[in-house]
């Protein structure tokens, strides 16, 4: 299979991928087709658009549709699953078969209204007082994170419906010192929620004491020669550095959620909003306002909330911010009033919420490294490719205006001569100009090109004098617009013909060929070529409007080729006059869309009428079978 054609777009995604876990969604014609998680996106990603050797057929097939995708950075491997299951499940694309369900995954439940509250495994959240701590990703890891837990706080794991002032048997987990045996009435109830609180900030992700009771503990069996338990003990400080991410795809409470965070860029401002509907992250997009990087932030920040906000897009109950405004509370009520119920802005300091806004200015900042890569890119292809064209060219300056002149004929035939119009290095088509030849007989190359530049800079010179007199700018003119350099596709006969048809016309207007090769450069004041590096911008500039200059001239060569056929087709119809055979030729173009008309369509046209409709649809069908 050969590799995947990459557009430009897609090749400059490719390239400014990021080294952050996250989850990148794959488009094609705007929809989503597949959504995937990775570790490292720049690794995972580039690896679709290498060779399919390797590739399933099912990856083959969906890698030809892919036209553009989108990433979103997470700080973790397992937000980057939860988000994942998020996206598939909002999306359902067509290439992911197995839909994840958030109910796969367990959650440690902890119910603080019991007296002695056991640590539970569950597999959904619900609406009650108890604490629910995760997703986590598998039974197996739930069970190695309790096993963590108790070996630091000895709380109980049996399921036994417990009271006060039990007095039963203790299990063999409070022999061993993992169990404080409240059935047996060892603790009292104080003392096993002073130690719950410890879980309890365990698990919300502050692990710092966990991990410090848990190197003593293996530095004394290491120093006491026992490595068997010294190992075990490394491996639960590992559990606890791998599996205690702490969650922000899905918010404990299961909350609704927006998150809004801000940053310059270049002249712009970017906003990352992050939405999270019953805990659950599920879409991050990134914004700009145009030329808003020189305003007041607060400013900014309102001028955006009131324009992205809407009766049809309300915001969440609670909106987290990045910059708070001094009008905090007039927008509270507005935005309030668009929700219809409450809604309340907050800019947190400290704990999950600002990580949520770290993670979005995450976003912001990847999406920020992109924007200013592009810019600079384009700048290199456009005003550095023209700097670089003037100093091989040896140019005072670089050229604001460019024209690139092509031939085309076929054996001699219908020759015409298009003109393709660069400015600042963007290709302009609303300028382009196409020319039939008219005074040469033939295929003469040579005087076709000195034809098309006197015609071109005739109906200039006359034009310019005309906007002059009428005080209006040359440069909004269709013909007064003088290039400063043009380009000839062609070798140095055609370029010489050219300066001899400006030379006439009393204009000096610098210009260069192109002989076989395009890196190949052809001056008129020097006998040798210019080789140009086959890297350079300048070389890639002259390749994009040669490139359009054989595509316009080839379009309107065969649509002559379309016409004239058509009219040698009518001159045989019987009847038919050079009136009638134009207005069929601009009415149907084509000889396609012609023999596909019924009688009643040719008949409609202006001047035709039913006789003379006949007479065209008998002709064009006449060598056709019965049906």
């Amino acid at each position: 299979m050969q590799e995947k054609r990459l557009s430009d777009n897609l090749k400059w995604k490719i390239k400014n991928l990021p080294d952050s876990p996250g989850c990148y969604i794959m488009r094609s014609g705007g929809d989503v087709i597949y959504v995937g998680k990775a570790k490292n996106l720049k690794n995972r990603v580039r690896q679709y658009f290498r060779s399919g050797r390797d590739h399933t057929p099912k990856v083959r097939a969906m890698v030809e549709k892919i036209d553009d995708f989108d990433t979103v950075l997470v700080d973790g491997e397992l937000e980057a699953l939860m988000l994942e299951c998020n996206l598939i499940k909002r999306y359902r694309p067509r290439y992911n078969i197995l839909l994840k369900d958030d109910k796969h995954y367990p959650f440690i439940r902890i119910d603080p209204d019991e007296p002695f509250p056991a640590l539970r495994i569950v597999r959904e959240q619900t609406k009650d007082n108890a604490k629910y701590f995760g997703p986590y990703i598998g039974a197996a890891a739930v069970r190695e994170v309790l096993d963590t837990v108790r070996s630091v706080f000895p709380i109980r794991s049996c399921q036994k419906s417990l009271q006060e002032g039990m007095e039963q048997r203790p299990c063999l987990h409070y022999q061993t010192g993992e169990c404080c045996a409240p059935c047996a009435g060892k603790v009292s109830r104080e003392a096993y929620h002073a130690q719950l609180q410890g879980v309890i900030r365990f698990l919300s992700g502050h692990d710092e004491e966990v991990k410090r009771l848990l190197t003593q503990k293996m530095l004394a069996a290491s120093n006491s020669m026992n490595f068997e338990r010294a190992a075990l003990l490394r491996d639960k400080i590992r559990a606890v550095d791998d599996l205690m991410q702490r969650q922000k795809t899905l918010s404990t409470g299961g909350d609704d959620m927006d998150v809004i965070a801000m940053s310059p860029s270049m002249q712009d401002m970017l906003v990352d909003v992050m939405l999270f509907r019953s805990g659950k992250m599920i879409s991050s997009a990134i914004h700009t306002l145009e030329g808003a990087a020189r305003e007041d932030e607060q400013e900014a920040f309102i001028r955006f909330v009131t324009q992205y906000y809407s009766l049809s897009n309300p915001p969440a109950r609670e909106v987290l911010i990045s910059i708070e405004p001094d009008e905090k509370d007039t927008l509270e009520q507005l935005l309030s009033e668009t929700a219809g119920r409450k809604v309340k802005l907050h800019r947190p300091e400290r704990g999950d919420k600002a990580a949520l806004i770290r993670m979005a200015e995450k976003n912001i900042e990847d999406a920020r490294l992109k924007i200013e890569t592009r810019r600079e890119k384009q700048l290199e292809r456009t005003i550095g490719a023209l700097n670089e064209l003037a100093w091989e060219l040896e140019l005072d300056e670089a050229p604001r205006r460019i024209e690139g002149y092509d031939i085309s004929n076929t054996l001699g035939q219908q020759s015409v001569a298009s003109e393709v119009v660069m400015i600042n290095g963007e290709c302009r088509h609303d300028q382009y100009r196409h020319y039939k030849i008219k005074t040469v007989e033939g295929a003469n190359d040579f005087a076709s090109m000195k034809e098309v530049i006197t015609r071109r800079f005739t109906r200039g010179l006359d034009e310019i004098k005309q906007r002059r007199e009428q005080d209006l700018p040359l440069e909004e003119g269709n013909f007064s617009d003088f290039p400063d350099l043009l380009l000839i596709d062609g070798g140095r006969g055609q370029l010489n013909m050219a300066l001899e048809a400006l030379k006439e016309l009393g204009l000096s207007i610098p210009a260069f060929g192109l002989a076989e090769r395009v890196d190949e450069i052809v001056l008129p004041d020097r006998e040798d070529t210019i080789l140009l590096d086959r890297h350079s911008p300048a070389l890639h500039l002259i390749e994009r409007l040669i490139d359009e200059a054989h595509r316009f001239a080839i379009t309107h060569h065969r649509k002559l080729r379309q016409s004239n056929s058509i009219a040698s087709r009518l001159e045989k119809v019987p009847g038919i006059g050079p009136a009638r055979r134009k207005a069929i030729l601009n009415h149907f173009k084509t000889v396609e869309a012609l023999k596909a008309a019924s009688k009643d369509e040719i008949a409609r046209v202006n001047g035709v009428g039913d006789a003379f409709a006949n007479a065209v649809y008998a002709f064009l069908h006449e060598n056709e079978p019965a049906e």
